[in-house]
């Protein structure tokens, strides 16, 4: 964490906007280029993200020889205690820029990745008691979690926000598109990549393209915002005045958390992530005790995307002439239906019913953590406000896995976990439709 912040106060000082090319000479409108990144930023955060390491699950129980609880809780120390320092990152945003920002979390995602490659020989060499294994683990899983799923997605999401404005809602959605889609596809390919090369070539890939390849082109190609490069958003005609006349109203963290709207937009995310990951993260266990084969595990990925991808292109259009409120109230109904689905997997119903819900509710997911928090709480510290909700969902998701685990364990069944988000999931629905819920933008 040292260096990863003694480099955000380096760096910024060794580039200007024109290096090496002021954006205002390409002959295009310089905010889809910005677009790609965003994107790029969210897919290559795969190796943070629950279903990139889900793939690697079995093989790390093997070579760090622990069982599925403790590499679950594992899992739950590692990404909590990266959840305690997403708000500062967001901080950081704010201030750095994610010109500054997307770089560096690459770079650093991709050292992460490559400490988890090499894990298992330290231990060995170490020979130490098992809490040595154990805190060693717990480490790859900070890092991978923090600089991927915190550092890279929220900043590689805020990026693209400034440089539209009239268009966000569906500029956010084509980019979630090529999002979900990678998403949905990167369990597969990932299994199929350690199939052919192995776990730990696997992994050495994917720390050279995001920690070195990504890295160094984001820091070419990135730009903060449309008025430091000359240009205005949606690719209007820039104007000086009207950019300083035109000021939204923004409100800092500690406002937001006094509004009821902030913790209930946080907590639906949240628990999709607590859910989802869950899902994810103990996949093939889940699909196995509804006697489901792990084809069928895998492969149930696939039609959640297309669900999510199609639910998230209509809602992000939508979503550009309406207020939010119907979108949430929608995406929590889809995750209700998911639920159910999970607890009656066995049937044959339950199967479509889990991907339909979980698919179009993470599509509606996807517009509201791209809107929700400069909607309601303006531009100016977005990167905090985000990052302290990401933070949120980020503790989450360290749950999610450890709390199905313990439920099989203890239950017998994951379906007792399932139940119990469950019922969240209603009181969360409740508070959506009575809360009133007013956007500043």
């Amino acid at each position: 964490m040292l260096i990863f912040r003694a480099l955000l106060t380096l760096v910024p000082r060794l580039i200007s906007v024109s290096w090496p090319f002021h954006p205002k000479r390409t002959p295009f409108f310089y905010g889809w280029v910005i677009w790609v990144f965003s994107a790029l930023g969210f897919l290559l955060s795969v190796p943070g993200q629950t279903m990139g390491m889900a793939v690697f699950t079995d093989y790390f129980i093997e070579v760090f020889s622990l069982s599925r609880t403790e590499l679950s809780m594992a899992y739950l120390f590692g990404t909590i205690g990266s959840a305690f320092f997403l708000t500062r990152a967001g901080r950081w945003f704010d201030i750095y820029g994610g010109r500054i920002m997307v770089p560096l979390a690459a770079f650093f995602l991709g050292l992460m990745v490559l400490y988890f490659s090499f894990a298992d020989k330290f231990i060995s060499w170490i020979d130490g008691p098992s809490w040595i294994t154990l805190a060693v683990v717990v480490v790859g899983f900070f890092g991978v979690r923090f600089f991927g799923q915190g550092v890279l997605t929220s900043c590689s999401r805020n990026l693209l926000l400034p440089w539209f404005v009239k268009r966000r809602g569906l500029v956010s959605g084509l980019r979630n598109v090529f999002v979900s889609f990678g998403f949905s596809i990167a369990p597969l390919g990932i299994a199929g990549l350690i199939a052919f090369f192995g776990w730990r070539e696997t992994l050495w890939g994917m720390a050279l393209i995001v920690g070195l390849i990504f890295s160094v082109l984001a820091l070419i190609f990135i730009r903060d915002n449309p008025a430091s490069c000359d240009l205005a958003p949606d690719g209007e005609t820039y104007n000086p005045s009207e950019e300083i006349s035109s000021g939204q109203i923004s409100l800092r963290l500690k406002d937001a958390r006094r509004s009821l709207v902030f913790w209930v937009y946080s907590l639906s995310l949240a628990m999709h992530a607590l859910f989802g990951t869950a899902l994810t993260f103990h996949v093939v266990a889940i699909f196995s005790e509804a006697g489901l084969s792990k084809e069928v595990a895998f492969s149930y990925f696939i039609p959640v995307a297309i669900f999510s991808t199609l639910s998230n292109l209509l809602a992000s259009w939508l979503a550009d002439s309406s207020s939010l409120k119907p979108f949430l109230i929608l995406m929590l109904g889809s995750f209700i239906l998911g639920s159910f689905g999970f607890i009656f997997l066995n049937a044959a119903w339950g199967y479509w019913a889990l991907a339909l819900g979980f698919g179009v509710g993470g599509g509606l997911w996807g517009v509201i953590s791209n809107l929700a928090f400069i909607r309601f709480f303006g531009p100016s510290h977005v990167g905090e406000v985000s990052g302290f909700s990401t933070s949120i969902s980020v503790f989450a998701s360290a749950l999610g896995p450890f709390v199905f685990s313990a439920a099989a364990d203890i239950f017998g069944s994951y379906g007792a976990a399932a139940q119990t988000c469950l019922l969240l999931l209603l009181v969360l629905l409740v508070a959506a439709v009575v809360i009133p819920q007013k956007e500043l933008s």
